[in-house]
């Protein structure tokens, strides 16, 4: 419990030595359902509450339309929306452009499509923050995540 009080301390202050936020905000949350976007919504929810930034907080999920693959964290985002009691907005591929990342792979095959694909979802973060009118994206990524995108992409030879 130490531990969690001091972790969301550090956030806190961070967050107001920073000026991070400015009351009446509308702050988009990328959530992917795992434990690095699921934390990020339960500590901005919590600290909107306790100290009254006067943040307008929503979820913001990203559905690339890859068979089996996001269908599980997609369900745990639902679950954090219900718990934590912020909007959700799921945008997709299909609606955002008019195809999966399934049918990408079915035209260019494997090779690059992680390269692709993280295009296509940054973008769709984009205009799901417009879609909602967001003044600020929220993501969860750090710096192991983009440690882990390189070493991957180098040893898939994706790295296009």
């Amino acid at each position: 419990e130490c531990f969690y009080e001091v972790f969301e301390a550090e956030i806190h202050q961070v967050i107001v030595e920073n000026r991070l936020f400015k009351a009446g905000e509308r702050i988009g949350i990328g959530a992917s359902g795992g434990k690095d976007s699921t934390v990020l919504a339960y500590v901005l929810s919590k600290l909107n509450r306790q100290y009254q930034y006067g943040l307008h907080l929503f979820l913001l999920s990203v559905d690339e339309g890859i068979t089996g693959y996001r269908d599980d964290s997609l369900q745990t985002v639902k679950r954090n929306q219900i718990r934590y009691g912020l909007p959700l907005e799921v945008v997709s591929y299909k609606d955002l452009y008019g195809w999966t990342m399934d049918d990408i792979v079915k035209t260019i095959g494997h090779k690059n499509n992680c390269t692709f694909c993280g295009v296509f979802r940054r973008q769709a973060l984009d205009r799901g923050a417009a879609i909602l009118k967001v003044d600020k994206l929220a993501t969860g990524h750090n710096a192991d995540d983009i440690a882990e995108t390189v070493l991957l992409n180098i040893l898939r030879g994706d790295i296009a």
